[in-house]
């Protein structure tokens, strides 16, 4: 039997919930399932996922195969690291010793994320001010330069009115 570890749909309309299970992969993707693995909430960005990592890492054992979306969520929770570790022969101490590294940067680099999101802001937030308060500026001086032009290309041409005009051209 082909088994896959993939997600099916759960909760009402406009709020999809999802639960991780393990189900052969020729039924349809709310069939009968034969274990539940965990959950997904995409809605939620705080705490969207909780998975039982030994369940999942038995089924990869016994070559079960995960979606897409399940690699996504293996890899942000780090069970995709650790199954690759596995897979390489590493020993349970070895294993131990990268996950712990894993964490540390996967903190680091949440941290400079957020101070990225953070400096963004900020730098959108004066842009509209400085932004709103230049936009005035920049409109008055435009409106401005543009009668100028329009007087200027009056004044080269030597035309003030539809009469001048009218008379210069048939004195040509």
């Amino acid at each position: 039997m082909a088994t896959k570890i993939r997600l099916k749909r759960i909760g009402r309309r406009n709020s999809p919930f999802y639960r991780m299970v393990t189900m052969d992969s020729r039924k349809r993707r709310d069939g009968a399932a034969i274990e539940q693995l965990g959950w997904y909430n995409p809605i939620d960005t705080n705490h969207s996922y909780d998975l039982n990592e030994d369940r999942i890492l038995y089924w990869l054992k016994e070559g079960a195969l995960p979606t897409k979306a399940v690699k996504k969520i293996m890899r942000r929770s780090g069970l995709s690291y650790r199954w690759h570790l596995m897979q390489q022969g590493k020993d349970d101490s070895e294993i131990e010793k990268e996950m712990k590294k894993w964490d540390l940067e996967r903190e680091n680099v949440l941290k400079n994320r957020a101070e990225k999101i953070a400096l963004s802001k900020e730098k959108k937030r004066e842009a509209k001010e400085n932004g709103e308060q230049d936009a005035g500026i920049e409109k008055i001086a435009k409106n401005e330069s543009d009668a100028d032009i329009t007087n200027v290309d009056n004044h080269e041409d030597g035309i003030s009115n539809k009469s001048d005009a009218d008379s210069a051209s048939e004195e040509e």
